[in-house]
């Protein structure tokens, strides 16, 4: 029995692990969570699971649990103090942190300094400070095992290898909801229209950074830090049909992919039960006989200007993927209310990252004094 702290229980990954827990009873027990401001859903989550600790966003919804669950021995609390106390609640084995944005960070690093295993699905933890979070992982000995699916592959195409052996590897990308048309046709989408995925179910923030190819320069930034891997070995492939979700090259040549059918659960259940496997649950299996063929493409620079940015700053490094994480969530943020064009998402990140004076190699306190600013240089230019 793995004891769990869920972070982000609401969102698509949080359902999604909640289903996998759910599907095991005898092997997961959700003991702590956190969730935003969406009580009603949360609700729900805690009178099917009945965790002993929950954090939620700010005071008005906690004031909501508390008048809610007057009689059950939960304990609650809001804001960063309660992320980091559910992250690294008494008794936890696995973290899976699932919240979107940098808040993620601090919450991760405590739960390492607790020894307790991280099942990443925050890609910020690692864009904004990977540095810091792996050598913090070294020293306790702690594991970082992926949640995102491209990430899981790549790792279980490792089980077994020698990391001296690899060539390359290769994320595959679907391209998003835009990936069929010119940057001539971008000018006027619709938030609707951007949040149109035609292969997975994500949240909101997930569903743009994906239509910008955001999603896959902040995946190439995580690989190359959950794998030690240089840039310049790091490949980024259109396949439209997200079948198989990323690959391996090795010096012989020898190409290892993984495969299976868009479904967040096989990646989220492979990270809590690693090293094993265990059935999973009304899924659907993989015929590829049905599928008939699968499509590949280059990744254009040209046409996916986020991709390149994410490229140019993990390749720099110290504080610029910070920047670039912070301009992005904020530039994306304003798209999905309406006040930028879609465009604009990358104009804006792209004026942060020139602005800024790189920091080598940012301390903590650096980092999070980059990312307030870079966040408030971006409102400037949106007001």
């Amino acid at each position: 029995m793995k004891n769990i702290s869920l972070l982000g229980a609401t969102g698509s990954i949080g359902i999604q692990t909640l289903d996998v827990i759910a599907s095991h009873p005898n092997e997961f027990k959700l003991v702590s969570m956190s969730f935003g401001t969406n009580y009603q859903k949360g609700i729900e989550i805690i009178n099917k699971f009945h965790p002993k600790f929950v954090s939620v966003k700010d005071k008005a919804t906690y004031d909501i649990l508390k008048d809610t669950f007057t009689k059950e021995e939960i304990s609650f609390h809001y804001g960063e103090e309660g992320l980091i106390e559910a992250a690294i609640y008494d008794g936890v084995d696995v973290l899976v942190n699932a919240v979107v944005g940098s808040v993620g960070l601090i919450p991760t690093l405590r739960a390492i300094e607790n020894n307790i295993t991280i099942a990443l699905a925050n890609k910020e933890t690692l864009v904004t400070a990977g540095h810091i979070v792996t050598e913090l992982a070294k020293k306790h000995n702690v594991s970082i095992l992926p949640v995102d699916s491209e990430h899981s592959a790549i790792f279980q195409c490792l089980q077994g290898e020698n990391e001296k052996s690899i060539e390359r590897l290769i994320v595959t990308a679907s391209g998003g909801s835009f990936r069929d048309k010119t940057r001539a046709e971008l000018e006027g989408v619709t938030v609707e229209q951007a949040l149109n995925h035609p292969n997975w179910s994500m949240g909101a923030k997930i569903t743009i950074d994906s239509a910008t190819m955001m999603n896959k320069g902040l995946e190439v930034i995580e690989a190359h830090w959950l794998f030690n891997m240089p840039y310049e070995k790091i490949d980024v492939l259109l396949h439209k049909e997200s079948i198989i979700h990323s690959l391996v090259e090795f010096q012989d040549h020898s190409i290892i992919a993984q495969l299976g059918t868009p479904d967040m659960r096989v990646p989220i259940q492979y990270a809590l039960t690693y090293p094993n496997r265990l059935p999973l649950m009304h899924g659907k299996r993989l015929d590829l006989s049905e599928i008939g063929q699968l499509h590949f493409e280059k990744a254009d620079f040209s046409r996916f200007r986020c991709l390149q940015y994410a490229y140019e700053s993990g390749k720099i490094g110290g504080t610029m993927p910070t920047v670039l994480n912070a301009a992005n969530e904020e530039a994306v943020a304003a798209f999905l209310k309406g006040k930028i064009s879609f465009l604009h998402i990358e104009n804006l990140i792209e004026t942060s990252l020139e602005k800024h004076e790189n920091i080598a190699l940012p301390s903590l306190e650096q980092i999070q004094e980059v990312d307030k600013l870079t966040r408030r240089f971006v409102q400037t230019l949106i007001s």
